[in-house]
């Protein structure tokens, strides 16, 4: 459906710095960053806002590294919404309709009246954007991208200015919106709950570069350096070197003086260990986990993070657990610990 070769565009004081990607017919696909990495960038060089120095854009088959945003069948959802505040939810939403000058005035209100029913919103349709919520307003906001039947959406932090509950209800509907009309979405996003409900595959983005490119499962579990697995969410990002490796289980004598078992083919040299901190498991005694893994430690520190609960120790690991687990465990700082995870869990690179 795309494909950006060896895409670079220099801003002076930034850029995007040879770009290769391949997005998939019908694939929703999320490209994850930090403020700042260009994602927003990347996202206006597809639409055609920006024409790279080198590199190309296909759409479809196309070449369309110089044609007009126009000219490219992409709808484009912004996180400001970027609704005609003079208009009506019904006209905001014909709009596009009335500028492709393809279809009578009785198909284009047809389409809008079939899109408002669609996505449930017939009873904004009198009103104007400011009279409505930002979750109202940006459902206005795809409804009005989808009207003219784009090829592919291009979404720009789409849901970064709602409140948890807007989006978590407005993350359905671009699933649907997804799953029923078969659009190829990529969105752009620094929300990594974001990036794991809704996408097929994930792009890492940093500094103006593409670093990684997979599963939900595989970035999220299998980040390829630190600088990804922090970003991520891993936090613990262990330093040790390989001592043996016995049919694809290594131990790794870490910096610290304790030793880990980890899957990998690696068999000597220095390396480093992630574990997802939600992969932890917490007990008063070494007998009570089965884990091939299990450390000592002492509680440096117990945050409350709402339905969960991130808990500090001295020998530099970090876990997250749950209430009932913290209350069962009777948890508290200077408190001895044990700590264990499975040989799995490590993911081990160079």
């Amino acid at each position: 459906m795309i494909r950006i070769s060896n895409l670079y565009k220099d801003w002076k004081e930034f850029s995007l710095k040879d770009i290769n990607l391949e997005i998939k017919q019908g694939e929703y696909f999320v490209i994850l960053g930090p403020t700042g990495a260009g994602k927003t960038l990347l996202l206006e060089t597809i639409a055609g806002f920006h024409i790279p120095d080198r590199g190309d854009v296909w759409i479809e088959g196309q070449d369309v590294t110089y044609l007009a945003p126009e000219r490219r069948r992409v709808g484009f959802i912004y996180q400001d919404y970027s609704l005609f505040p003079h208009f009506t939810v019904e006209e905001n939403i014909e709009f596009g309709l009335k500028l492709k000058k393809s279809a009578s005035p009785v198909a284009n209100r047809e389409r809008t009246e079939q899109i408002i029913d669609w996505l449930g919103i017939s009873h904004l349709a009198h009103r104007y954007p400011s009279t409505l919520s930002g979750g109202e307003q940006q459902k206005v906001a795809i409804a009005r991208a989808i009207a003219v039947e784009p090829s592919l959406l291009l979404l720009d932090e789409p849901l970064a200015a709602l409140d948890r509950r807007t989006r978590d209800y407005l993350r359905e509907e671009l699933k649907r919106v997804k799953e029923d009309l078969g659009i190829t979405m990529v969105h752009v996003t620094h929300d990594q709950t974001e990036a794991m409900v809704l996408a097929d595959r994930v792009a890492v983005m940093m500094n103006g570069r593409i670093m990684q490119i997979g599963t939900p499962f595989e970035i999220f579990n299998k980040p390829l350096d630190e600088a990804i697995a922090d970003f991520v969410g891993v936090e613990n990002i262990l330093s040790g070197t390989v001592r043996d490796n016995k049919s694809g289980v290594v131990e790794i004598e870490l910096d610290t003086g304790a030793s880990i078992f980890a899957v990998s083919s690696y068999s000597e040299g220095k390396v480093k260990a992630f574990i997802r901190p939600e992969d932890i498991i917490l007990s008063v005694s070494r007998e009570e986990s089965s884990a091939r893994n299990s450390l000592k430690g002492i509680i440096e520190g117990v945050d409350d993070m709402g339905p969960l609960t991130r808990v500090r120790m001295d020998n530099s690991i970090v876990a997250l657990i749950t209430k009932q687990s913290r209350e069962r465990l009777g948890l508290r700082i200077g408190a001895e610990i044990y700590v264990s995870f499975k040989a799995t869990s490590v993911h081990v690179v160079r």
